[in-house]
């Protein structure tokens, strides 16, 4: 069902190879460009829930395309960082991220296989690691400093507040699951 909810976020999916464009141009400007692209992406993964809730338009097509379009661009952006700043400091929690989300999906699917996904819903955790990993990649892809501030340097230390909240998030979905997942075992 093609609803505006849904819509964008198939525009984030669609957002994606400009984003990758974007951070490879040659240009003094092509940071502030991409820097856009993801915050235009990170807002439609607000509104589209808040509109879908709002408009009681939730479908089975958005349950499935939301948290794919979010998993891929948040992804594809950390993997373009990683690849611009290749350094310890930035691998770790990119690894403990990606290695939350394929853990959390897969939960996630392995419950609504078992008839429990509401054991695993959002979590206000995990709306926190969200905010915090979405302004982190975006002052990491912007990079620069910015009226003195040091915006990569803010994204690093952000990147590692998201990474601490996706552990702790993790491990309460996985705890929630746990009696679950014995139970069934």
């Amino acid at each position: 069902m093609l609803n505006i909810p849904n819509l964008l976020s198939l525009l984030r999916v669609a957002l994606i190879p400009v984003l990758v464009i974007l951070y490879f141009v040659p240009h003094t400007s092509a940071p502030i460009w991409a820097t856009a692209v993801f915050v235009i992406a990170a807002v439609t993964d607000w509104l589209d829930g808040y509109l879908a809730r709002k408009w009681q338009q939730m479908s089975a097509f958005g349950a499935f395309i939301d948290p794919v379009a979010d998993k891929l661009i948040v992804v594809v952006a950390l993997l373009l960082i990683l690849f611009k700043t290749p350094t310890a400091i930035i691998l770790i929690p990119v690894i403990i991220i990606v290695f939350r989300e394929i853990t959390i999906s897969a939960l996630r699917e392995w419950m609504a296989e078992l008839g429990a996904r509401n054991v695993v819903k959002v979590s206000s955790m995990g709306k926190w690691k969200t905010t915090f990993q979405m302004i982190a990649i975006g002052c990491l892809i912007f990079y620069k400093p910015l009226f003195g501030l040091p915006i990569f340097q803010i994204g690093v230390v952000l990147l590692y507040v998201a990474a601490l909240l996706t552990l702790v998030s993790m491990l309460s979905y996985l705890k929630a699951a746990l009696p679950i997942l014995m139970d069934k075992g």
